[in-house]
Parts: structure tokens; C-alpha cells; sequence
């Protein structure tokens, strides 16, 4: 395969002040305590959770007010509390779908989020402006991740 044409990947490095353990639950099975729903949702205002089923297989899913549900991604490894690997598409009727992989390593003060987002080439032309969007995204999700922990 040539790499000439693969479109790189966004990627997100925060040191929490917290553990592996505790930093991995609060990303995937504690979503919905920062994330912010109400600009990074399909529903928008009417988005009122996150459901993270665990272990491969799983999926991550957007709850709304009236009792909807918008599947994000789908969980294709899982290693805890070293990292996971998700199908993301959020989505209504995906057509492809990205990789979103988030590691967790400790290190002096806290812990090492790194988040790898790629697989743009499978969007075709929108590729490069979903990947811009994205870039800018993932900057607000994690900084509400960061103001959640002070």
C-alpha cells in the first residue's frame, strides 16, 4: 500500500492528574460526566448522555431527551486501562467510518492520554475537511476533560 496519499491522522496528547485506572473509567464509562454533549452530539440540546458498553463488541451511544439513541462507534479492541480502539461514526446513517484509538500511560504527575484519530481516505472527498473538524473537535472535547478534572 502507498502511504502517498494517506491523510494524517489527528492526533491529542493531555497529562491528567490522575491514575491510568481512574483515567481510562473516566473516558469511557464516565463520558457523560464532561463530555460536551450539547455542541459534540448528533442531538445537540436534546442529547442527555453517553452509554459506553465495554469489551470488544460494545458500542458507544448518544442518549437523547425523548429516548433516542444514536450509535457513535463500536468497540474493536479493549485493554484496560492501557487503551481502546473504536469503529467511530457519529453519525445519523453513517455510510464509513473512522478509527479513534486513546491510550493511557503513566508518567510523573498523572497519566498520558494520547488520542489517535485516522482512516480519513475512506470519506473520499470530504476527507480532508472532516479531518479539520475533527482536529479542532478533539481540542474542545479534551479541554472539557481537563476542566472536569480541576
Amino acid at each position: 500500500m502507498t502511504t502517498s496519499h494517506r491523510i494524517r491522522p489527528v492526533v491529542k496528547t493531555r497529562v491528567v492528574p490522575i491514575d491510568a485506572d481512574r483515567a481510562f473509567n473516566l473516558f469511557t464509562e464516565r463520558a457523560e460526566e464532561w463530555w460536551p454533549l450539547t455542541t459534540h452530539s448528533i442531538a445537540g440540546d436534546d442529547a442527555v448522555g453517553i452509554r459506553f458498553e465495554t469489551g470488544v463488541g460494545g458500542v458507544v451511544v448518544e442518549l437523547t431527551a425523548g429516548g433516542g439513541e444514536h450509535i457513535w462507534a463500536e468497540v474493536t479492541e479493549w485493554d484496560p486501562p492501557h487503551r481502546f480502539v473504536l469503529n467511530w461514526h457519529p453519525r445519523i446513517n453513517p455510510t464509513t467510518a473512522s478509527t479513534l484509538e486513546v491510550s493511557f500511560s503513566a508518567v510523573d504527575g498523572g497519566t498520558e492520554v494520547t488520542l489517535e484519530h485516522y482512516g480519513w481516505e475512506r470519506f473520499g472527498a470530504e476527507a480532508e475537511e472532516l479531518r479539520e473538524g475533527y482536529d479542532r473537535g478533539w481540542e474542545v472535547v479534551l479541554g472539557r476533560l481537563e476542566d472536569f478534572l480541576r
